[in-house]
């Protein structure tokens, strides 16, 4: 049977709260998770940014988006691991929905029927 593969994409925000050097740890351990069990591996750090409202006290998170393709367990367990590792804030992974070629539609043939605008009397 044929694996299944889809493409996803994750973002998770690390503690601002945190020395720059455990941020740096946190963020190269779920790229290594993610390198380890995926393909197609696209890391985008966006840096350290003020939240919109404070999560316990926290007010800057450290985001990192990641793209990827894997078996559709990966996932799961990439979010198990993401809430109960001490340092993660927030984290969000979604399914990318690849857009298909579009084929040429073929004109279908129709015959219209006259239309007859005059009133009958």
């Amino acid at each position: 049977m044929e694996k299944k593969i889809c493409s996803y994409e994750t973002l998770f925000a690390v503690s601002g709260n945190l020395v720059e050097e455990d941020c740096k740890a946190l963020v190269e351990k779920f790229v290594n998770l993610i390198n380890d069990n995926a393909t197609d591996v696209n890391v985008n750090e966006w840096g350290k940014r003020r939240l919109a409202y404070p999560i316990d006290y926290i007010t800057e998170g450290y985001y990192v988006l990641v793209t990827f393709k894997s078996e559709p367990s990966f996932p799961i367990e990439l979010e198990r691991v993401f809430g109960i590792t001490e340092g993660v804030i927030r984290y969000m992974t979604t399914a990318k929905i690849e857009k298909a070629a579009k084929a040429p539609v073929a004109e279908a043939a129709t015959e219209e029927a006259p239309v007859d605008t005059a009133e009958e009397a």
